[in-house]
């Protein structure tokens, strides 16, 4: 149960009154954020904060204060990176600013831990102390090393009957290399510790360095779509300063607008008269063409711009492609519209026009994973009201043909015919695997099934080991990571980077509908797996396809070679219901003249595939591929 924050035991400094908006000096100005592994207690340490600094009251407070879509509530993870600005008073009797960024703790949503960190100076490294260190632990660590972050270790839930602090502590310690006894323990759900952290951030994170005196430069971090104000930009000032109705300049696109408010989140937005180096908060122009401020863009004034933008950030490279269609094709400008908002949202979230002989007017949409697909999609479909079929997720390829030419495949109905190619280049990703000694055999057994290459392995203590293995990315973009957490009953945690790329045997498979290619069905699998692929499909459209007045076969092949087939049996009228007794002769009469219809039929006719078949077999196909 949480503590109230006016409980004594907890809030052993009254927070003061909340600083002016706009005008606080750099060295009173802490800039951290919070990163961790997935359910290790990110967001209910922000909530903690939130109510020691009295930003939010006792009523207004609810759990995951800060995860503002419904999603995030209901899968109880963070999907998008808030800021929020906190008063606190230190120990030296001054009155602080921190501005906090709460950032996602899956592997999917790293980008978003990575445009975090560069709005920052400090990080709080939090891990679970009844689970210890994990490998999106280690990737979040090297990430915040990376940008060159004051790193403050923390074990959480720390009042949990399971918990180790002492044997986690020295875990981390060792990873961090710094003594055990620097490790700071909290609870975030009682509030034990919190305020000793927060007097840690101020002590430890150093201020930001900016030139208030120079041309003003704003890094965006973030941006919203608000259907009345138009695009809300989320902003770090490195130097200089923004201040209300003065005109701002957009570096990149050099477009120019109004600045009609500038503000601080502390936590709801909140007007101020300006913004001044080293602090975080928002503007808004009026703009509603969402192309206009994109993240990692540098906006300045247009009456003293600046001579350089600011670095940005690096382009997220996509992992997994697949193709997203409206089921009702009248929907879809109202798509564009709503990727095109979704987009500014999103800056991992990459598409292009596409066109499906099956399914009609699309888009090909690039993804970091196979979560932020599910997420993508989840979105849309709420924010928009729109109902979407995704097809089935596939990584990008390299092929070089026999006449050397070299073709980008993202999309199985663009690769060549197996006569014109020479070499094949699949993604690889270096995987990392923190888990229990103890399931060490079954977890290379998993690997080595999906082509894995050992790297290494190490132990992180006596009970806890680090395997590191080379796998091709589209064998653990669709069911890995569940086969890993069934093998070692979840005890195991994954993360994974992007580790170029290696020649492999890779085919496409087709599914035909008499004869004819379904393009929305295929796929393209190692030529190991392809027969798997193909019973699979075939099987799963037998059930889903419903009967017609002539015999369909379904077939799965490899260019012109058929690997698997099941026939829907055709719709039969008894014709011979009307024959009740007299001669067999009527009898073989009427069935020759039924036979050479269903011929006609044959000939003319047109399989009617109805849309929710499209949606089950799409939806089943990844499943359905690793049935062995």
């Amino acid at each position: 149960m949480c503590v109230s924050p006016a409980s004594p035991d907890i809030r052993a400094s009254e927070p003061g009154v909340r600083p002016a908006p706009g005008r606080t000096g750099q060295a009173l100005i802490r800039n951290f954020c919070i990163i961790a592994h997935i359910d290790h207690g990110k967001s209910t340490l922000a909530d903690r904060m939130l109510q020691l600094t009295g930003v939010v009251t006792g009523r207004q407070m609810r759990a995951q204060y800060l995860d503002r879509m419904d999603i995030e509530r209901e899968r109880g993870i963070t999907i998008k990176s808030q800021a929020v600005r906190l008063p606190w008073a230190g120990g030296d009797g001054r009155r602080y600013v921190l501005n906090l960024i709460d950032t996602p703790g899956h592997v999917d949503f790293s980008y978003e831990v990575s445009r975090s960190l560069a709005a920052c100076e400090g990080a709080v490294l939090l891990v679970d102390a009844a689970q210890g260190i994990e490998a999106q632990t280690l990737a979040n660590l090297y990430l915040a090393l990376g940008a060159d972050l004051k790193i403050i270790p923390v074990l959480n839930k720390i009042d949990l009957p399971a918990a180790q602090p002492d044997r986690y502590a020295a875990e981390l310690a060792g990873i961090i290399g710094i003594d055990p006894g620097e490790v700071l323990r909290v609870s975030a759900k009682t509030g034990e510790g919190v305020q000793d952290l927060l007097h840690e951030i101020v002590r430890l994170v150093p201020p930001p360095h900016g030139d208030p005196d120079a041309p003003a430069r704003a890094l965006i971090f973030d941006s919203v779509y608000d259907t009345y104000r138009g695009v809300v930009t989320y902003v770090r000032l490195v130097d200089g300063r923004i201040t209300r109705r003065e005109r701002s300049l957009m570096m990149s696109t050099g477009a120019t607008h109004e600045t009609l408010e500038v503000g601080v989140i502390s936590p709801e937005p909140t007007p101020a008269d300006g913004l001044a180096a080293g602090e975080v908060g928002y503007l808004i122009t009026g703009v509603k063409d969402v192309r206009q401020a994109r993240v990692g863009d540098t906006v300045t004034s247009a009456a003293r711009p600046a001579a350089e933008p600011l670095a940005g950030y690096s382009r997220p490279r996509p992992m997994v492609f697949s193709g997203l269609y409206p089921v009702d094709g009248d929907d879809y400008p109202e798509f564009r519209d709503a990727l095109d908002k979704l987009r500014l949202n999103d800056a991992a979230l990459t598409y292009e026009p596409e066109t499906s002989a099956a399914l009609g007017f699309g888009f090909r949409c690039g993804f970091l994973g196979l979560l932020h697909m599910e997420i993508v999609r989840e979105r849309l479909e709420r924010e928009s009201g729109l109902s979407l079929i995704s097809t089935s997720p596939n990584a990008v390829y390299r092929v070089i043909t026999e006449s050397g030419a070299e073709v980008t495949v993202t999309n199985p109905s663009d690769f060549p015919g197996s006569a014109t190619i020479a070499r094949v280049h699949e993604p690889m990703v270096r995987a990392t695997i923190i888990a229990p000694a103890d399931y060490i055999g079954t977890i290379m057994e998993l690997c080595q099934q999906r082509r894995g290459s050992l790297l290494g392995m190490d132990y992180l203590s006596a009970d806890r080991v680090e395997i590191r293995y080379t796998l091709p990315l589209a064998e653990i973009i669709f069911d890995f990571f569940d086969q890993l957490k069934s093998r070692t009953r979840g005890y195991a945690s994954l993360d994974y980077e992007p580790a170029g790329e290696q020649e492999a045997n890779l085919v496409k498979v087709d599914i035909l509908l008499q004869g004819q290619p379904v393009d929305a069905f295929s796929q393209i699998v190692h030529a190991d797996e392809a027969r798997d692929y193909g019973l699979a499909m075939t099987q799963r459209l037998k059930e889903l396809i419903p009967r017609q007045q002539f015999e369909v076969p379904i077939q799965a092949a490899v260019g012109s070679r058929i690997i698997a087939r099941e026939t829907i049996r055709a719709l039969r009228k008894d014709v011979l219901a009307k024959c009740y007794g007299g001669d067999i002769t009527r009898k073989r009469k009427l069935l020759e003249k039924q036979k050479e219809g269903k011929r006609r039929m044959k000939t003319i006719g047109r399989v009617d595939v109805p849309q929710e078949a499209f949606v089950a077999a799409l939806s089943t196909q990844a499943g359905d591929r690793r049935q062995r």
